[in-house]
């Protein structure tokens, strides 16, 4: 992403995979960063203690480095929530819950904190935003990794004919887990492993207890059929792969949820051809003709998926927005932001949803795009690839 401030007009962008960022700063780059990052913190909070900016700079002269207080790690991951471009329920950014698990040291003790992680987030289905941070990345060494996109994945197994039983999506981390021995069940929704790998070492991989799962059935509120289709989703998004940088400091290991809007379950994970690619399905269940696409029937099953995904969520009472509230809400969020004097970044493409976007207020805004910290970055591949392999 580009340093300057873009402004995304009303034309959206490509979906697909997305870049790459740097991870964090250089380390000569650590007091500029820590200091810009206490002045704002302070200017905001007013918290700040007498003397702290003096001990951290010292720290840093001293030892390359320091270790960030409780109170400045949760403001840390509050503002990079506040600043996630891509994000578009950052109007409670305040209420994020922030684990601090730094001081862990080994995959085990990781991948435990994952699993509460879950299971507080998840709540009984009353989900809560949440964010657990592991120890930072050490200068001139690799920092800890979870190789799961997000803490809760499905499996993917590829057949011979080209299809797939599960999510195409996570194809190779099913790959990546099977290499190391996990044994695949070869369904539809199974869930995978957490992978963990600390620094130096060797990845390890770890069985989430399915009772920490909180699976929701995708039945549809006039469809009897729709059962048969067996779809199911789990009720917690925990993105895992990204790096939380803010205050100089970078945690390569900081996984944080919220709760899904519709569309991503329903537009993305069911209806993607490169993911469960449901659309024709459920269209030839509806009696639609697929051989046109000017009769609109995607928009139509499009429609009833995300009908079925809203009516499934609020029956096993599990926290969803849909995308039209959703977007009243992230124009508050907006209008919030101006009145401080902040201005309220976002990436269009992202933002505005991916079913009836000019029916939702974002869709006919302007957003400056510019990438500032504290921050979530993506990382590159923690796995080896064929070019690592040559």
């Amino acid at each position: 992403m580009s340093e300057e401030a873009t402004i995304h007009r009303n034309v959206p962008k490509p979906m697909g995979p997305p870049p790459i960022r740097p991870v964090g700063p250089p380390a000569y780059d650590r007091l500029q960063e820590a200091m810009a990052f206490l002045h704002l913190y302070d200017a905001e909070t007013k918290r700040v203690p007498r003397g702290r900016l003096h001990d951290v700079s010292r720290s840093i002269r001293d030892t390359g480095t320091y270790e960030a207080t409780i109170d400045e790690l949760t403001m840390a991951g509050k503002m990079a929530w506040r600043n996630a471009t891509r994000c578009n329920g950052r109007r409670i950014w305040r209420g994020l819950v922030v684990n601090d698990y730094r001081h862990l040291t080994t995959a085990r003790e990781v991948f435990d904190a994952c699993v509460d992680h879950i299971r507080r987030a998840t709540n009984g289905g009353k989900l809560l935003p949440m964010l657990s941070v592991f120890p930072a990345k050490r200068d001139g060494e690799p920092g800890i990794r979870i190789w799961n996109q997000q803490l809760i994945r499905f499996a993917g197994y590829p057949q011979a004919d080209g299809s797939v039983i599960g999510d195409p999506g996570n194809v190779e981390l099913t790959r990546q887990a099977m290499k190391l021995g996990w044994e695949a069940k070869r369904g539809s929704f199974d869930t995978l492993p957490i992978i963990i790998q600390m620094p130096n070492q060797a990845p390890e991989f770890f069985d989430i207890p399915e009772d920490a799962v909180l699976r929701v059935p995708i039945i549809h509120p006039e469809y009897d059929w729709w059962a048969e289709l067996g779809l199911e989703w789990h009720g917690l998004p925990a993105v895992s792969d990204m790096a939380l940088d803010g205050g100089g400091l970078t945690y390569t290991a900081a996984p944080f949820s919220g709760w899904y809007m519709d569309n991503e379950i329903g537009s993305r994970n069911f209806a993607d051809t490169d993911r469960y690619h449901m659309l024709p399905k459920i269209a030839e269940r509806l009696g639609l003709s697929t051989r046109q696409d000017r009769t609109l029937w995607k928009d139509r099953v499009l429609l009833e998926i995300n009908r079925a995904v809203n009516f499934s969520f609020r029956q096993a009472r599990v926290t969803l927005v849909d995308h039209h509230t959703v977007s009243a809400q992230f124009m508050r969020f907006v209008d919030q932001e101006e009145k401080l004097g902040r201005v309220p970044r976002a990436e269009w493409s992202w933002i505005v949803p991916p079913m009836s976007g000019a029916a939702c207020p974002v869709y006919h805004r302007e957003f400056a795009n510019d990438d500032v910290r504290p921050n979530f970055y993506y990382q590159p591949t923690p796995w080896p690839t064929d070019e690592d392999d040559d």
